[in-house]
């Protein structure tokens, strides 16, 4: 009798559908839309793969343009209790390669969020760059190893490059050369998707599951 009960609570739970989770984007003006309309940007795109895809996960897109890390780290921690995600993308950097900023800080920063984030109960995504050789070959490779050492020193996911595939590309890109077009914004997705895959545990629907397998 027991085993019976067992079974069918088993069942009535497997049934119920899976609580909504919120995933939170912290980045920059790469990941806020620049230039785009506002359903256009990669977020956006993320959340709607994530429905299709059967996850029970909402995207709360918290980033904002012309952020360096040491913005992001000034501003995560109310994030998080706002917004308690299960799962947090870090995709800053940008703006302080661009400025020339020390790596050591930038990695110090990315560090601080990353670990902040988990403390909160996220597991975390860091969202990697990099640079236009013309900033040389001493910081641009320092600051593209930032982010992998960082993964590697907090146990978090990495995706090494944010706009892989397409960064030498100038047709993806607005005219300003920096931000990617609505057209490049899949493509991003694209990247964030192998990484984050493994992060996001069961599927809302199983047969929408069935349909990614």
């Amino acid at each position: 009798m027991k085993k019976v009960l067992f079974s069918m609570l088993c069942m009535v739970f497997a049934a119920l559908p899976l609580q909504a989770q919120t995933l939170l984007v912290v980045g920059d003006s790469l990941s806020a839309g620049y230039g785009l309309r506002q359903h256009e940007a990669w977020p956006v795109l993320l959340g709607q793969k994530l429905a299709q895809a059967g996850y029970a996960h909402s995207v709360v897109n918290a980033s904002t343009s012309g952020d360096t890390t040491a913005n992001g780290l000034s501003r995560i921690d109310a994030a998080l209790a706002a917004h308690k995600p299960a799962i947090v993308i870090l995709a800053l950097g940008a703006n302080d390669g661009l400025r020339g900023l020390p790596v050591k800080s930038m990695r110090d920063n990315i560090e601080s969020m990353t670990r902040r984030a988990q403390a909160a109960g996220a597991r975390v995504l860091i969202a990697g760059m990099q640079l236009p050789p013309n900033y040389g070959p001493d910081y641009t490779q320092k600051f593209a190893a930032a982010f992998s050492e960082v993964a590697t020193s907090t146990r978090s996911a990495l995706l090494p490059f944010l706009l892989d595939g397409f960064a030498t590309d100038p047709r993806s890109f607005l005219p300003d050369g920096i931000h990617p077009v609505a057209g490049a914004q899949s493509r991003i997705v694209d990247n964030i998707w192998t990484p984050l895959k493994p992060l996001l545990g069961k599927v809302a629907d199983s047969a929408s599951a069935a349909r990614q397998r």
